[in-house]
């Protein structure tokens, strides 16, 4: 007896029998029995999913002389029993591959005007119709849109978006589904039953998901499993006959990575590369087990998973085990990996580094031990803050060191670790590292310290230690000095007094009683916000002219001494008029003012 593939043996006869289509095929058989038939449609999806049997069983079921109640064939007509013994002259089927030139259109628009023999339509089934040429398609279009009345076109393609849009338009368009691992599995059981094979069902859930979503596939592979396991398909046998990567491997490395098995993982990979497999295709099965764990944490999703029920437990078990922040981070890796797998030189080891990196997500941040995660930057900065702040010292042990070295006070000494000193050996200090310029030498927390009053607020100006203000002396300043500083005071003061800063650089403080000091404002609003910090400016002032009698007195301008404050370039304007010499220095340097 001849050997029959099981993709063509248990090929769909009716339109109860086509798997994982149900929506589509009631539709077609409604058509059927109301009679309310279009003129052209287009079936559309993937690969081995029915497109083209339905389109059979709906041609047959037109021509049907005696149509069931469901809409279905009654493979008793005349009609039936010749499209079943394929001589039918009512339903034609043309491939477009190798029929896509305008003189094979031609030729079947000859056909079309030919009515019927038998049945009341002539069926014409075109397969791959988005290989015909564009010239082939226009010269299509106007018997497409208006056929003779006994005149059906289905048109079948896997490629929808590579047909013209004036051709979509005139056709009802039905959209077919992939198979789900589910339909596939059941169907695998029934055409083992049939041909009396046992089986495994996580061994049909391998080949269901090899097929991806193709019934033909599936029945292709299955056929090939059932001669290699010779009527007894197992799981191993099928893992090994397909190639197909053991998920139990990827169980393993999860299970590993929890618990930071860093060589355990190693040696399992070693393993899996020695049998033949690919890194990537390690690194891409892992992904989807990953995130088949991640989907197995919540009940909700759990039927998301397109696996075997053994395997949908084995899924919900481990994600027990599982942080949900683990899954993804270790997703996120793998997703990079893939990315740069194929551009990468050494691509075992970006598979190594990897893995790796995913077996340390769980580890503790600061590990101290080999193989483990390096610490990160936010833990090492704050050991750098910790070292830079001083050290205190206690009181009886700092007036010891004055007592005996009352020169060391004046003028710290610098510390430097690593130098040796007379007896050789490194001079070390627990103190915090310092900045050294020439004889100039201060720590990062001493100058924050600097920069705070004695209640803890900061200085709008950094100026000296509580020390250095007493050793402050009545030190003479001119009025180029005052504005000088003051300047300066304007220039470093904190973004939040920007505005009030604005306007005490066109201020003009003035000495009027050595040393007290006036500035005139132009009026009580801005007084108010200057007495707020009046305080905080005269100690920035002491700090900066070294006079510790400074006063500070706010007075608001009368009406007759209240003048235009210019803008930037209006005193430079200015400036220019009373110097020419500016002018020619601008032209000479073609100078522009910022």
């Amino acid at each position: 007896m001849e050997y029959i593939v099981s993709a063509r043996k248990y090929r769909p006869m009716t339109f109860d029998t086509v798997v994982g289509q149900e929506a589509l095929t009631t539709t077609l058989k409604n058509a059927v029995k109301s009679g309310k038939l279009a003129h052209a449609y287009l079936f559309c999806g993937p690969r081995g999913v029915g497109k083209t049997t339905c389109a059979r069983i709906f041609a047959k079921a037109i021509n049907c002389q005696h149509p069931t109640a469901d809409g279905e064939a009654c493979n008793e007509c005349e009609s039936c029993q010749s499209f079943n013994e394929q001589r039918s002259l009512n339903i034609f089927e043309l491939d477009a591959a190798s029929n896509n030139s305008v003189e094979h259109i031609k030729t079947l628009m000859e056909q079309t005007r030919i009515p019927p023999q038998l049945g009341k339509y002539k069926v014409f089934i075109i397969d791959e119709v988005h290989m015909l040429s564009t010239a082939a398609f226009n010269a299509f279009l106007k018997t497409l849109e208006e056929p003779p009345a006994h005149v059906i076109f289905i048109l079948a393609t896997t490629e929808k978006h590579k047909i013209l849009p004036t051709i979509l338009s005139r056709c009802q368009i039905y959209d077919f589904e992939r198979m789900t691992i589910r339909n596939t599995v059941d169907h695998l059981k029934h055409v083992a039953e049939q041909e009396g094979i046992t089986y495994e069902e996580q061994a049909l859930a391998v080949i269901a998901e090899k097929a991806d979503g193709g019934m033909r596939d599936a029945l292709s592979i299955f056929d090939q499993a059932a001669s290699f396991c010779q009527g007894n398909i197992t799981y191993e046998k099928v893992i090994e006959d397909l190639n197909v990567l053991d998920s139990e491997n990827y169980f393993q490395i999860v299970d590993l990575s929890i618990i930071n098995k860093v060589s355990d993982i190693m040696v399992l990979l070693n393993n899996i590369i020695n049998k033949g497999f690919d890194g990537g295709l390690l690194i891409q099965g892992l992904a989807k087990h990953v995130r088949n764990v991640m989907m197995a944490k919540d009940p909700q999703t759990l039927p998301l998973l397109e696996v075997s029920d053994q395997q949908r437990q084995r899924y919900a078990e481990q994600a027990k085990k599982c942080d949900t922040r683990f899954l993804y981070q270790a997703l996120k890796l793998m997703n990079q990996c893939d990315i740069n797998y194929r551009q990468s030189s050494n691509k075992r080891l970006l598979v190594e580094l990897t893995l790796i990196e995913v077996a340390q997500i769980t580890q503790p941040d600061d590990g101290a031990s080999a193989g483990r995660r390096p610490r990160r930057l936010k833990s090492l900065f704050k050991q750098l803050i910790q070292q830079s702040q001083p050290k205190k010292v206690a009181p009886q042990v700092a007036q010891a060191k004055t007592a005996a070295s009352p020169v060391a006070t004046k003028v710290p000494a610098p510390v430097t670790s690593g130098i040796s000193g007379n007896s050789g050996n490194p001079v070390t200090s627990g103190s915090a590292p310092k900045m050294k310029l020439n004889n100039i030498s201060f720590s990062w927390g001493t100058l924050l310290q600097k920069n705070k009053d004695p209640k803890g607020k900061m200085n709008i100006l950094p100026g000296t230690d509580n020390a250095a203000r007493e050793q402050q002396t009545n030190v003479e300043f001119t009025q180029e000095d005052l504005e000088l500083q003051w300047m300066s005071m304007c220039n470093r003061m904190p973004q939040e007094y920007s505005g009030i800063a604005t306007r005490m650089k066109n201020m003009n403080p003035v000495i009027t009683e050595f040393p007290k000091l006036q500035v005139t404002v132009d009026n009580t609003l801005i007084q108010q916000q200057m007495e707020e910090f009046k305080g905080r400016i005269v100690k920035t002032l002491i700090n900066s002219l070294h006079n510790a009698g400074i006063t500070l007195e706010i007075t608001v301008a009368e009406q007759t001494e209240r003048k235009k404050i210019l803008t930037r370039r209006e005193q430079f304007e200015a400036l220019r008029k009373e110097n020419p010499a500016v002018e020619k220095l601008r032209q000479d340097f073609d100078l522009e003012l910022a």
